[in-house]
């Protein structure tokens, strides 16, 4: 019996449902993903693919969550809203998580900072080559997108706490 009246009881001893579990990440990915639905009107690409931060967040608290394969789905989930040609984040999305993998054969303990410093890398890596491979006009002034990527760096601390979050909500016991 709870010892207010209006409270719910307790859940000791019981974690998240298995389902619950799995789950989470997986749709935080792909409502990172959906964020290019919003109704923002822009010249230029000033919203940082939040998507691909949110899989790498997790990817870099989690690194056994998730085989390098997986970056094929989710990139390809991220192009049928992105507007970029299909195919381009499956690519991209899918050598990202190799360089990480690669980097996590290197490095075995890497701090916060380091971890900021990759994923900044990946972004800028990230927007050129979606850029070059839609053929966009960006590339002819590339300088259009330094708003997109800052965004984009400048917002990873957050998504990677709010994703320790989320991992922690998860993890519960």
């Amino acid at each position: 019996m709870p010892l207010l009246s209006g409270a719910p009881e307790a859940r000791i001893g019981r974690g998240a449902s298995p389902a619950e579990y799995q789950l989470l990440p997986v749709v935080a990915v792909l409502i990172g993903s959906m964020v290019p639905i919003l109704p923002i009107i822009a010249t230029a690409p000033v919203m940082p693919p939040f998507g691909f931060l949110i899989l790498l967040a997790w990817r870099m608290l989690r690194r056994e969550m998730w085989p390098a394969w997986v970056g094929v789905l989710f990139g390809l989930f991220d192009d049928l809203f992105s507007g970029n040609p299909m195919g381009t984040g499956v690519l991209l999305w899918t050598l990202a998580f190799l360089a990480v993998d690669a980097l996590d054969r290197r490095w075995v303990w890497r701090t916060f900072r380091q971890e900021w410093i990759i994923a900044g890398l990946l972004v800028t890596l990230l927007s050129l080559f979606s850029a070059w491979i839609s053929a966009s006009a960006l590339l002819q002034r590339p300088w259009v997108l330094l708003p997109q990527i800052a965004a984009a760096i400048l917002v990873f601390p957050i998504i990677f706490r709010t994703c320790a979050a989320l991992d922690r909500f998860r993890n519960r016991r």
